[in-house]
């Protein structure tokens, strides 16, 4: 059991991750990758990635094993949300952080023969676990990010719901079934027993899509305060959508072509409007039209990153493609 202690100055001090964290969803798909046991829901994208890994990622295997512990300098607070940017952060890790987590890591596990030389910060070795995290990003989570961003914008929109309805009880009563909220501790279900007194630090949560099973944090508590867990299964969208019984409906609903655009944007292999044009077989000029009609009903949203444009899904998208929502209001069209 971990519990965390909350003064009320800490309850004051909770704060939402504003966007998936790039570290802490590179860590956590390498215990799912890892593991000997697959989620059914993540079994397409482990066969996927385990039969793909570029060599160069293949030492994070060691380096973040499945079970126990996983050094904490993969995970630094407040990570950038652009993956480079949050790899550079890592790179730059101090000699003393790498030396004890690496020291701590070997208490627990044989080390490969790389280890050392990382533990002691030789430049070489920090380059390359730096291609070692930028290979597995563009390959294991890149093709991917639009959906998870979905699903921890989603999770988001439930946390601020909760937190309005209820304040800051609502919100961590509701975090998690592994997590039993009994003001001032949060108690949680953890593979070792524990406690962390924020002491006016305050709390940051990141809801995560790979964190599969309890929530995680630190294992030093002497860093910034964090605690990752599981988007809820009701938000998750990287499963896929295109059934052709819901196709259907969304045929009847939206129109073939525009309904064809929204599952093409959930499924999420194309993330930008080249890319979705490409998969459909119409031009970007009517997959813009369509992503404007999708997004002013509030299903999608549109962000331009440089030269290219990408679209994600909202909740409401999210719900639509889930089945789990009617909604009269939508525009509808050919």
């Amino acid at each position: 059991m971990l519990r965390i202690h909350f003064s009320a100055e800490d309850l004051g001090r909770i704060r939402l991750a504003t966007g998936p964290d790039p570290t802490w969803e590179a860590l956590l798909s390498l215990h799912v990758l890892g593991s000997s046991a697959v989620d059914p829901e993540l079994r397409g994208w482990t066969t996927r990635v385990r039969t793909t890994l570029h060599a160069a990622s293949r030492p994070l295997l060691h380096l973040v094993p499945s079970r126990g512990y996983s050094p904490d300098f993969l995970t630094p607070a407040e990570a950038a949300t652009d993956p480079d940017a949050a790899v550079d952060t890592i790179m730059s890790t101090s000699p003393a952080r790498l030396r004890a987590d690496m020291a701590l890591l070997g208490r627990e596990r044989k080390l490969p023969s790389w280890a050392p030389a990382l533990a002691a910060g030789i430049p070489a070795a920090r380059r390359g676990l730096g291609r070692a995290l930028r290979h597995y990003h563009r390959q294991a989570l890149d093709p991917y990010w639009t959906q998870i961003s979905a699903s921890v914008d989603a999770e988001r929109a439930l946390r601020a719901k909760a937190f309005l309805a209820g304040g800051t009880d609502r919100l961590l009563s509701g975090l998690h079934p592994a997590a039993r909220w009994r003001a001032p501790v949060l108690e949680i279900a953890y593979p070792r027993d524990g406690d962390l007194h924020l002491q006016g630090r305050g709390l940051r949560l990141v809801p995560s899509y790979f964190c599969r099973g309890t929530p995680i944090t630190l294992r030093d508590d002497s860093l910034a305060p964090v605690l990752v867990y599981p988007v809820s299964q009701d938000v998750c969208v990287l499963r896929p959508h295109g059934t052709a019984a819901k196709a259907g409906a969304l045929d009847r609903l939206l129109g073939r072509t525009r309904a064809a655009t929204l599952l093409a944007i959930g499924e999420g292999e194309s993330a930008t409007g080249g890319e979705t044009a490409r998969r459909l077989g119409i031009s970007s000029a009517s997959v813009s039209e369509h992503a404007t009609v999708l997004r002013d009903a509030g299903l999608i949203q549109s962000l331009r990153v440089r030269n290219t444009v990408r679209h994600t899904l909202t909740p409401l998208g999210a719900e639509l493609l889930d089945g789990r929502v009617q909604r009269s209001g939508l525009r509808t069209g050919p």
